[in-house]
């Protein structure tokens, strides 16, 4: 029988520590992915009510104020959902297509609004303004808001 040295003693108790870690990190990061989920879901879920209601119109008699009346909102509801996407989703190639959607149904919407003679609707953020680091790993603040990285303008002769 061999006596156990310092050495093996402190790894033994590394590995002890690693394999504590691995299982407490197995607990929460479930939890954590079913949080991040669940208020994907929720937001999807109310964006998608939203909509619903939203394109429960009364026809009018003129069937392209009635088409414009439907898919604006319609529209809306994918920049809502392409937004929740932004906010949870890590998956790179999804997080572009969803920037896509929201800058092509925004401008979708104001050609509605232009076709029938209607005002714009109000500019909106860019889709990853105001999304904070916090909301999504992969985003980063504007340049602008990031210390030390703010640039005055000066005159050069």
């Amino acid at each position: 029988m061999s006596a156990t040295t310092p050495r093996r003693k402190r790894g033994i108790a590394l590995a002890a520590v690693v394999g504590a870690a691995l299982v407490a990190a197995v607990g929460v990061l479930p939890a954590a992915a079913d949080s991040i989920a669940a208020a994907f879901a929720a937001e999807n879920d109310a964006a998608m009510n939203r909509m619903m209601a939203a394109m429960e119109i009364k026809p009018s008699g003129d069937v392209d104020r009635d088409f414009a009346a439907m898919m604006i909102p319609h529209h809306q509801g994918a920049i809502e959902m392409a937004e929740a996407e932004l906010r949870y989703g890590r998956n790179e190639q999804l997080r572009r297509i969803a920037q896509e959607i929201i800058v092509e149904q925004q401008q979708e919407i104001a050609a509605m609004h232009l076709a029938l003679g209607q005002p714009l609707p109000p500019s909106a953020p860019a889709p990853t303004q105001g999304l904070s680091a916090t909301h999504t790993a992969n985003s980063l603040p504007h340049p602008h808001t990031m210390p030390g990285m703010h640039m005055e303008h000066r005159d050069t002769p």
